[in-house]
């Protein structure tokens, strides 16, 4: 067979399973709160493994591995290594418990709910809802383009053919199966993914270019010394650390695990679990991406189009890794199936969001869970297809992820994580938080819309830094909700009230 037929036959079997599974658990999503949440009986390896495939997807392993590799040499693995131990292992024991609780006791199923039942604000549930499903959409696009930059390169197949074949696939899996289909695609998808990375280390480290692992890092060290970073650059690559590791701490998708896991014990496993995950899959992909150097001297010289060269350097040099052609296969299911998984966590949590809290209460005015249900998979078409006009810009996969994460989780992170353990916060310094968080990152992504060719001496244009921009968010947003939360009386008895959680509900 040739080296088409078998990558190919290798996708076609991967959407066959897609589709198998999302056909087995049709019939158990039929109302909203199964379509979102499941049963809330997941256990640690199903919880994890969603955690770890929503979280990396192709935009990690091209976009980002890509060009933090190109701009920072072997420095860029730190960003691998904080996804692990900020990004999964701290939240998992900041977050996962609390989170899990509360939202149980209260009958929690999206971040708008947890803010309108803990500051008492209608208000806010719909800006936030509004902020999820507008924001979300960037995320979404960059996991297609990043997919699709690997398909173009390596199957030779035009990128927009390649955005539908992912579309469909993300669709099948979440209109005809929604939570509890997606969890158990997950686990497969982040077992794939663990041997690709894995398969794709062994094969990249062996080939002519790098020649194999001792010979491979003195050579990339040596290119990494000739880069002269500046400080400029190295605070760069610490924004970049931080938005991708602490940013997860905002992201309703990735929040969103944490609400269907069975009980504490499997959040102490999902713990573990989660940060071993991400070591093998963020760490591996991003040493992938330091090589970058080995393989070409000058941006000019990577094949591709656009304003997004890196976008083409992971797939460029697999391509000159001289890889077998079933491996090959293997890696872009690899590539597959992490992008489907984040889509779908990202299409299920933007979608019922928008559902759940503002279409049904203030537009259809109903309860009925079955109707919420077909209008959440009508939106989930909707909001591919969005993603897919979106991701046919001119716009850097590094770019589109970092508006998306830079706006989302600067507007929540402060006030969500906060709202865990804090009694005092109230409503003030929680709209404080969320609203200056907005502002400061929203520059990148106004300077990019309106073509603002504005600089910041010694860091380059606005629109290219997101990271940066994003970190401010995060940071100003802490300080506002603590500063403005304390001048204005802090707690009430409601939200005393918010805490007394009944044990028997919480762990049945």
């Amino acid at each position: 067979m040739s080296q088409k037929t078998v990558i190919w036959l290798t996708i076609a079997i991967y959407i066959v399973f897609i589709t198998v599974v999302g056909l087995l658990n049709a019939k158990k999503s039929k109302n909203i709160t199964e379509f979102t949440v499941g049963k809330r009986n997941a256990g640690a390896w199903l919880s994890a493994f969603s955690y770890g495939t929503a979280y990396f997807s192709a935009v990690m392993f091209i976009g980002y591995a890509g060009g933090t590799g190109w701009k920072y040499g072997l420095w860029g693995i730190l960003p691998g290594i904080g996804n692990a131990i900020i990004g999964s292992l701290f939240a998992w024991i900041v977050l996962a418990k609390k989170t899990r609780e509360i939202t149980r006791q209260h009958k929690i199923k999206s971040m708008p709910q947890l803010f309108e039942k803990r500051f008492h604000s209608k208000k806010m549930k719909n800006f936030c809802v509004a902020v999820i499903f507008l924001f979300l959409i960037p995320y979404s696009a960059s996991v297609y383009k990043g997919l699709t930059s690997v398909c173009s390169v390596l199957l030779g197949v035009d990128e927009r053919v390649c955005m539908i074949v992912i579309a469909i696939a993300s669709l099948l899996i979440v209109v005809l199966g929604g939570y509890g289909a997606t969890l158990k695609a997950d686990f497969v998808q982040g077992i794939i993914m663990l041997v690709g990375v894995a398969l794709l280390i062994f094969s990249v480290m062996r080939s002519d270019v790098v020649g194999g692992f001792t010979d491979g890092l003195a050579a990339i060290a040596k290119e990494t010394e000739n880069l002269n970073l500046t400080p400029a650059s190295h605070i760069g690559l610490w924004a970049t650390v931080l938005m991708t590791s602490f940013g997860t701490w905002g992201l309703p998708q990735m929040i969103h695990k944490y609400y269907g896991i069975r009980d504490n014990h499997e959040v102490k496993r999902g713990t573990v679990i989660s940060t071993f995950f991400a070591l093998i899959v963020a760490g591996g992909g991003y040493f992938i991406g330091s090589l970058a150097h080995l393989f070409f001297t000058a941006l000019d010289d990577i094949p591709g189009s656009g304003s997004g060269k890196t976008d083409y350097l992971i797939p460029n040099m697999l391509k000159m890794s001289e890889i077998s052609d079933v491996l090959i296969g293997v890696i872009l299911v690899l590539l597959i199936a992490a992008s489907v998984s984040t889509l779908s966590s990202i299409t299920i949590t933007a979608t019922s969001t928008l559902t759940m809290d503002f279409v049904a209460p203030v537009v259809m005015k109903t309860n009925d869970k079955i109707k919420e249900s077909r209008v959440t998979k009508l939106l989930c078409i909707i909001f591919v297809v969005l993603s897919y006009i979106i991701a046919n810009s001119n716009t850097p996969i590094l770019d589109m992820m970092s508006y998306s994460w830079g706006i989302i989780s600067g507007s929540f992170l402060a006030p969500y994580a906060l709202s865990l353990y804090r009694k005092d916060i109230n409503d003030k310094g929680a709209w404080a938080g969320i609203l200056s968080g907005f502002v400061v990152a929203l520059p990148p992504v106004v300077c990019k819309l309106l073509s603002l060719d504005i600089s910041i001496p010694g860091f380059g244009k606005i629109m290219d830094m997101g990271p940066h921009f994003a970190c401010l968010a995060m940071i100003f947003s802490l300080v506002m909700c603590l500063a403005v939360t304390k001048a204005t009386g802090g707690k009430s008895e409601d939200n005393e009230n918010f805490y007394i959680l009944d044990a028997a509900n919480i762990n049945q």
